[in-house]
């Protein structure tokens, strides 16, 4: 008779010592902390301050309009003086001023306020709520100077508010424009952290990014211009400014993996998401966001595309060299870092050694 086998002893399962289980939780807790801080910060604090407008007229009712307007609401404007109504117009589709208070040119004039909805809905807005001040306090001045000179009434005087660059038809109140940098600068992250996880060598990534930005460019300006008549103006003009934008948001990435390996993902959500996304300017006028971080995020991709797009779609006259070097300067540069990292062999996707000559030329056997 065989000796029967032993039943073996089953090995107990090995738990995570409850020192890690507190601090992953805690960190996650704080890394959710942050990304709510990012998003609801800008929001919160939004408050308009500096915003550039035109103003033009005789020199005494300039100086008792904006003087009311500084005592009502200290530092939400800043007053540029315009020769006229003309001057002050083209500064608007310059890009320059959000709008204008013209104090009738001519003798007689009356008042007028122009509004450019299409740089920003809610500046708009509130420059036709200056309007409305604006009759009210000229045709109380009227009043007490016809009952000083024992005059009848005068008529009433209307100021009109004329929106000079408007909103298109099919996206009334730029909710579309808006809308769009998100699914953008995500399609931008999306890209580069699959380029960099999928694709092996630098000089492939590198290809990776320019074709997956311009079929990208393409395919969403045809989305957004041509379906949703979300964009307005030139396709290929638009097409060109979303091809950049996503390389711009895509290539840091790629780059940034090549030099530190599966880390350099991290630039997209950190940077790109977290930091220069909310301080974009894309939800609101940057002079809504507190001290000089409306300038700041001018300086990276989701800031500047967001600029470029309305530059491009509402305002041809204005001077968007800026925001082109922006984009281009990202993109050049993670380009860049890719090329440098094949030379450096920070693997990414693939084993640092396959990394180093994934990109070199096949010998020919004789």
């Amino acid at each position: 008779m065989s000796a029967s086998t032993p039943t073996p002893t089953p090995t107990p399962t090995p738990h995570t010592p409850i020192g890690r289980v507190l601090g992953l939780s805690v960190g996650l807790a704080a890394i959710v902390a942050v990304i709510v801080l990012a998003f609801a910060w800008p929001s919160v604090t939004a408050e308009p301050h500096d915003l550039p407008v035109a103003v033009s007229g005789p020199a005494e009712a300039v100086t008792a309009v904006t003087d009311a307007l500084d005592k009502k609401q200290p530092d939400v404007f800043a007053f540029d003086d315009v020769a006229d109504r003309d001057a002050a117009v083209t500064a608007i589709e310059k890009r320059e001023v959000y709008g204008a208070i013209v104090l009738g040119d001519a003798p007689g004039a009356a008042p007028e306020v122009l509004t450019s909805s299409a740089a920003n809905l809610s500046v708009s807005q509130l420059l036709t709520q200056v309007g409305a001040a604006l009759e009210t306090q000229v045709n109380a001045q009227a009043a007490a100077a016809a009952a000083a000179a024992g005059a009848p009434a005068p008529d009433h005087i209307t100021v009109a508010v004329t929106d000079v660059v408007p909103l298109a038809d099919t996206d009334p109140r730029g909710t579309g424009l808006t809308a769009a940098m998100f699914p953008l600068v995500m399609g931008g992250m999306i890209g580069g952290i699959a380029i960099a996880i999928a694709v092996i060598g630098a000089m492939r990534r590198v290809l990776a990014v320019v074709v997956y930005s311009a079929v990208g460019g393409v395919v969403l300006t045809g989305i957004l211009a041509g379906w949703f008549g979300v964009l307005q103006g030139d396709f290929w003009v638009q097409s060109a400014v979303i091809a950049l934008a996503l390389s711009a948001i895509a290539a840091p990435i790629t780059g940034a993996v090549a030099l530190l390996g599966r880390a350099g993902i991290a630039v997209g959500p950190v940077i790109m998401m977290l930091f220069a996304n909310p301080i974009s300017g894309a939800a609101m006028p940057r002079e809504f966001l507190p001290g000089i971080w409306g300038q700041v995020g001018q300086w990276f991709p989701p800031g500047a595309a967001a600029n470029l797009l309305r530059d491009v779609s509402y305002f041809p006259q204005a001077d968007a060299s800026f925001s082109w070097l922006v984009l281009a300067g990202w993109t050049v540069g993670g380009l860049l870092l890719s090329v440098l990292g094949h030379f450096r062999t920070a693997g990414g996707a693939e084993p640092d050694a396959l990394a180093a000559h994934e990109d070199d030329p096949v010998a020919v056997p004789a």
